[in-house]
């Protein structure tokens, strides 16, 4: 069979299954497989396949049309150009994030010699990727599963950039200790209501971590840890910079305005809607 049928008939399976991108998830996993760029797959569609390919291809297929995430299936995920192993124990890189990032970093670059936490790292790529891109930064990430600290060293070390990050085993702003304070604190922390998981897509409510996804009954519980104790850890005119779901805008900047924070604002995401909350320590 030729790459290009193969595709055709993946592409159909995927589409039967409900998955929205079949075209796009089908090359990527034929790159892989082929060892070559996505954009070079037009050049291959005359090819035959072999059995073993056809075999491999198939059960990677099969795996997506019961929605396990092509990220988990391909092992990785790219995130602002760096690809971040990936596994069922850490959230999956988000675009969104990527935005928090670039926030930070242009934050940052005022700094001399910048100290960052990163509450909840997960896969690293917040403070990893801060790491590659502002080599004067100190940085510290935490998450409260071990699992998933495994695999930031991982990557840690695969980015060149262990000797930049501690990685600390705690929950929330416990990893810091009384009285240290940083020049800026990251997070993209659970926001998702208790009771809307199970509405999520298969790939996000089978697949990614519940620790990662679970903000409480109103998606709030970790922006009121953040409100409430976060500028104990910050420096003079130092930052917070987060993430949030859709619609929580208005709570949230409510929220940290009421616990005393001089300076609330919020930054859009690549759609245009309201994603990160900036807010500013006062002392």
């Amino acid at each position: 069979m030729t790459a290009g049928n193969a595709i055709r008939d993946a592409v159909r399976r995927l589409g039967q299954a409900g998955v929205e991108t079949p075209q796009v998830d089908v090359e990527w996993l034929l790159a892989d497989l082929l060892s070559c760029n996505r954009s070079e797959i037009p050049l291959h569609t005359q090819a035959d396949l072999t059995a073993e390919d056809l075999d491999r291809l198939s059960q990677r297929v099969e795996r997506r049309t019961r929605r396990e995430p092509l990220q988990h299936i391909l092992g990785t995920a790219n995130f602002l150009g760096y690809d971040f192993q990936v596994s069922a124990e850490v959230l999956i890189p988000r675009p969104e994030t990527e935005v928090l990032v670039e926030l930070a970093l242009e934050f940052l670059w005022h700094l001399p010699n910048p100290s960052v936490f990163d509450l909840g790292t997960g896969s690293g790529c917040i403070a990893l990727t801060l790491a590659k891109r502002c080599s004067k930064a100190s940085i510290i990430g935490s998450d409260v599963s071990k699992e998933a600290l495994v695999l930031a060293r991982a990557n840690a070390v695969s980015l060149g950039t262990l000797d930049q990050v501690e990685f600390r085993h705690a929950d929330g702003l416990a990893a810091l200790a009384k009285g240290e304070q940083v020049d800026l604190i990251l997070s993209n922390p659970p926001y998702i209501p208790t009771a809307n998981i199970d509405t999520l897509q298969p790939e996000v409510r089978d697949h990614d971590p519940r620790l990662a996804l679970d903000g409480g009954a109103d998606g709030m519980l970790f922006y009121r840890l953040l409100a409430e104790e976060g500028q104990s850890h910050l420096k003079s005119g130092a930052k917070l910079m987060a993430e949030f779901g859709d619609g929580q805008a208005a709570a949230i900047v409510d929220l940290f305005s009421q616990a005393g924070w001089p300076s609330v604002t919020t930054a859009n995401d690549l759609s245009h809607q309201p994603r990160i909350v900036i807010a500013s320590a006062g002392h």
